[in-house]
């Protein structure tokens, strides 16, 4: 890890996006190198459409997000997926290195994520993208 370390905060409410599932997504932020914390939460009513908007489009931060969407037969599901948020063009080489060495750190506060998007443009963020990911074994 990069010496970043995780506020409390973080943890928690982890756990309650996983056991409550009362928040869309959550969104973390490094604060001046050295800790990770919270930037903001959404609600249950909220849409993906509606995180994506809050992601800053020159900076990187890290996301949980309770992800709806429809399997290739077409049941309803819900996973709780780990986003790493990196924009290449308009962050500093030092961010995009913080927030990379900084990831495996977050990610073993958070047991049981099965799946991470690695998103570098809004691209990567199309919900169509994420769905396959999602139907992936």
């Amino acid at each position: 890890m990069s010496g970043v370390s995780v506020k409390d905060e973080c943890v928690e409410l982890y756990n309650q996006i996983k056991m409550k599932k009362d928040l869309r997504y959550v969104i973390f932020k490094i604060e001046n190198h050295k800790e990770i914390v919270t930037e903001c939460t959404g609600p249950t009513g909220e849409t993906y459409k509606d995180f994506v908007s809050k992601l800053p489009d020159n900076q990187p931060r890290y996301a949980l997000v309770d992800y709806e969407y429809q399997t290739d037969d077409g049941r309803p599901q819900s996973k709780l997926c780990f986003f790493f948020w990196s924009p290449d063009d308009k962050t500093t080489v030092k961010d995009r290195m913080v927030y990379a060495s900084s990831k495996d750190g977050l990610k073993k506060k958070f047991p049981g994520i099965m799946k991470e998007v690695q998103a570098n443009d809004m691209g990567d963020l199309d919900e169509k993208e994420v769905v396959s990911l999602m139907n992936k074994k």
